[in-house]
């Protein structure tokens, strides 16, 4: 494994002495850089191999990265050179915002774990979709999931109308798109996981998803992205209406607005997801149950709390097909994709 990938604990250090959203976009413009430099990435390329088929599209390996890193897809290249076998950015909603009021990043280092309430920040759809339209990845053979939310400011009642327009924009450029209703960080958003609005809004989207199809003679994957907070019931009626509007797969999960494994820390009262390895087994939970529901009608894509390649694994054994990191690079750096891609290989 290349000098930079090893060095990643020493800049680290220096990293976590900086606000945590600071150190974000100082993070995302050093590899930037380092990719936009021919010498340096050479540096940076890691291609860990452990094909796997997801959804119809043919995967380097199971292990992504989950939408949130890079909200407006700016540095989709970049983090492809880190070995990932998928990448989703987003969310995107239909117009540009500036999400919640800063601070709104906090890491928990004794739990490896971060609580964020950044609420979908991004530079809108138009920017968007020029961002990926400049990015190679998927010409070279990467898979690109663009994941879609409602403006902050459009009317619960009228988020349809956003997810639509999200859809529309995103599809011609995806090679699956993303559906995410599971953000703590919108008021309300999370309601759109109920019964009755969960079977609205993805009867419209499969109306849209067929148009586009037509349209674009190609059909495109639809993923929706649920909580880990959601009750037995709940997600036995999730695995109830996703077959019916033949959605694609389902991602399991966003983070958690509990604090049950965190009390105590000094940011635990933070409002805001909590993400990391708390979130892990909460995970596992909703990946057993949906997978005991939906058979292999759909696939699922674990994600929450991947702290260590054991986690890969658990995530697997318990029904996912393909699995996530975020949180978990910020603690471990990129060499936690090739170990996470080296336990699912020794696991088979």
């Amino acid at each position: 494994m290349s000098l930079l990938f090893n060095s990643y604990p020493l800049a680290r250090t220096a990293l976590f002495s900086l606000d945590a959203e600071t150190a974000h976009e100082l993070t995302l413009s050093s590899l930037q850089k380092a990719y936009d430099c021919r010498l340096t990435r050479q540096l940076l390329s890691s291609r860990p191999s452990l094909p796997v088929q997801l959804m119809g599209m043919s995967l380097r390996n199971p292990v992504g990265l989950a939408a949130g890193l890079d909200k407006n897809g700016a540095h989709i290249d970049a983090l492809g050179q880190l070995g990932f076998g998928f990448i989703e950015v987003g969310t995107v909603t239909p117009r540009a915002q500036a999400g919640n009021p800063k601070p709104r990043m906090y890491r928990l280092p004794e739990a490896n774990a971060l609580i964020n309430r950044l609420g979908f920040n991004n530079d809108g759809l138009e920017r968007f979709i020029a961002n990926v339209k400049r990015s190679t990845w998927r010409k070279e053979g990467g898979i690109l999931g663009l994941n879609i939310g409602k403006n902050a400011d459009t009317p619960i009642e009228k988020a349809v109308d956003d997810y639509l327009i999200g859809l529309e924009g995103v599809y011609p450029h995806a090679d699956y798109v993303t559906v995410n209703i599971s953000s703590p960080n919108t008021q309300n958003l999370r309601s759109l996981q109920g019964g009755d609005e969960l079977d609205a809004l993805l009867g419209a989207l499969r109306e849209k998803r067929e148009a586009l199809s037509d349209t674009h003679q190609r059909r495109v994957p639809l993923v929706v992205k649920i909580a880990p907070d959601l009750s037995p019931e709940q997600i036995d009626r999730v695995a109830e209406i996703l077959p019916r509007h033949d959605i694609d797969g389902v991602i399991a999960t966003n983070t958690t607005i509990t604090r049950d494994a965190v009390q105590g820390h000094p940011h635990a009262g933070q409002a805001g997801g909590l993400s990391g390895p708390p979130v892990h087994a909460l995970s596992l939970i909703v990946i057993e149950r949906l997978r005991q529901r939906l058979g292999n009608t759909l696939a699922i894509i674990g994600v929450g709390g991947i702290h260590e390649g054991r986690h890969a694994q658990e995530k697997i054994a318990a029904g996912a097909n393909a699995v996530q990191l975020y949180t978990g690079l910020i603690y471990r750096g990129p060499a936690l994709v090739k170990e996470c891609v080296r336990a699912l290989s020794t696991a088979r």
